[in-house]
């Protein structure tokens, strides 16, 4: 079998922690950082991260990609650090709690036979229903809005409530997108019709802005 790319002994990865430690350690602002400060910052990288997608699908340079996924990449790091300063994890508890989590919930990929059996591992949707069931029955919610963090986009809040309801065999009543109903009736209707042809809505709007900017 070929070797995966990003094992856990790439090198650089364990030098950035080195750094990230050392900061923490020897830099007044760094080491004055909590959970809760560095929060703006995680939410600033994502957006960046965001954009810079939409500028590398545009003119195919993802080398913004690449910086903005680094500085994506530190406050994780950052965050896993003060959380080591206490005792509470480590970077590599962050790490193995992920891969363990990818190995059950991709059974088709790392399951016995009868874990992967109806489980098409070359139908996105498949593998899409397959990773839901398993999450589904990982988080045993109790409502529709169990783990749905309310800062979440609108758009996006609204496409994860709507998926719930119908994998719960409580699909909304929508109707159309009556030009006579309320706004956010309309907004709720035009979310599901991006849901059933497959489009993400977040993304649709998204790109929608960019194009009157030109």
């Amino acid at each position: 079998m070929p070797e995966v790319p990003g094992s856990a002994d790439d090198v650089p990865l364990l030098e950035f922690l080195a750094v990230m430690r050392r900061l923490r350690a020897e830099c007044g602002w760094k080491r004055a950082q909590t959970h809760r400060s560095l929060a703006r910052y995680l939410l600033e990288e994502t957006h960046e991260t965001l954009e810079a997608i939409d500028v590398g699908e545009e003119t195919g340079d993802w080398s913004h990609l690449r910086e903005e996924l680094g500085d994506l990449l530190l406050q994780v790091y950052f965050h896993a650090v003060v959380a080591e300063e206490r005792g509470a994890f480590t970077i590599d508890d962050v790490a193995g709690d992920v891969t363990a989590k990818m190995r059950r919930r991709n059974p088709h990929v790392f399951g016995s036979a009868a874990e992967a059996a109806g489980v098409d591992a070359d139908d996105p949707a498949a593998v899409n229903e397959a990773w839901e069931a398993a999450k589904a029955t990982e988080k045993q919610r109790t409502s529709v809005t169990d783990g749905l963090p309310p800062g979440l986009p609108a758009l996006l809040y609204a496409d994860k409530v709507l998926d719930r309801l119908e994998r719960a065999g409580t699909p909304a009543d929508l109707g159309g997108a009556d030009p006579a109903a309320d706004l956010g009736d309309r907004l709720l209707a035009l979310v599901a019709e991006a849901r059933a042809a497959g489009t993400d809505p977040e993304q649709a709007l998204r790109d929608a802005v960019r194009r009157v900017l030109g």
